[in-house]
């Protein structure tokens, strides 16, 4: 699938729901952390691949907060796992920055202590950047940004008739990057779990019932195919956008 894919409309942001990994296990009659384990093994493979491809950003759906409710010894397995996923290999050999969002002061000491670690060691590379949502919710961030927003506003710092999207933009945990053009959802649900609300406002949605664990090179391919083969109005009608892509208006 790869030569077929056009390297110049190669997404710059994609965002990935990693959804199924409990599934995979229990239809295998394994504990749910070994599909958490396998799912470890494809987010090597996903990353690897995106940063060969010249996707700029990447951004993983890792741990929401309303998983803080699932039972005490998956979160432990999970909070374990991602001690051993933030790996200085897989960023070093990949010329991957790495970075976090979400309520990181809600994780535990240790794992607190290798998220800051490998963001000074990965903050020079200059390839993809690989953002791991943790302790994540669209809400709490938007719920967040407007705190800080009321907070400048009481102070004098901001002008109410000021406050514009970019405003907004500048007070989530995502402000150092750009809106997601793909999103892509693994496990066979439709629904986007409270991620990315108001970065998606204008992205792609991918769906496929592939379990994450068994998400590979290939199937991100046929993602990026999918999303190559759509037209992105933006609001505009179709005649408007094609009308603005022929060689005849870039002349």
């Amino acid at each position: 699938m790869t030569a077929e894919l056009d390297k110049n409309r190669i997404p710059q942001h994609i965002a990935i729901i990693m959804d199924g990994n409990g599934r995979w296990a229990t239809e295998r009659g394994l504990d749910r952390t070994f599909g958490h384990k396998a799912g470890l093994d494809t987010v090597k493979k996903i990353t690897a691949e995106c940063a060969r491809l010249g996707v700029k950003y990447l951004t993983l759906y890792t741990f929401s907060t309303e998983n803080w409710n699932r039972p005490a010894y998956e979160i432990e397995a999970l909070m374990g796992l991602v001690l051993s996923f933030i790996e200085m290999e897989l960023f070093t050999d990949n010329n991957v920055k790495f970075m976090l969002i979400g309520d990181i002061e809600r994780l535990p000491k240790s794992v607190q202590d290798k998220i800051h670690y490998m963001e000074n060691l990965t903050k020079d590379n200059d390839g993809m950047t690989m953002v791991v949502a943790m302790s994540y919710s669209s809400k709490l961030e938007l719920t967040r940004a407007t705190r800080l927003i009321a907070e400048e506003v009481k102070q004098g710092k901001l002008n109410v008739d000021d406050i514009t999207e970019q405003t907004i933009n500048d007070h989530l945990w995502t402000y150092f990057m750009p809106d997601p053009e793909l999103l892509i959802r693994t496990g066979g649900e439709l629904r986007i779990s409270n991620y990315l609300l108001w970065q998606c406002a204008y992205s792609e949605f991918y769906f496929c019932d592939t379990y994450w664990p068994d998400f590979d090179e290939e199937a991100l391919h046929l993602a990026i195919a999918d999303y190559q083969g759509r037209q992105r109005r933006f609001g505009k009608t179709e005649a408007q956008v094609e009308s603005e892509a022929s060689p005849l208006n870039n002349k």
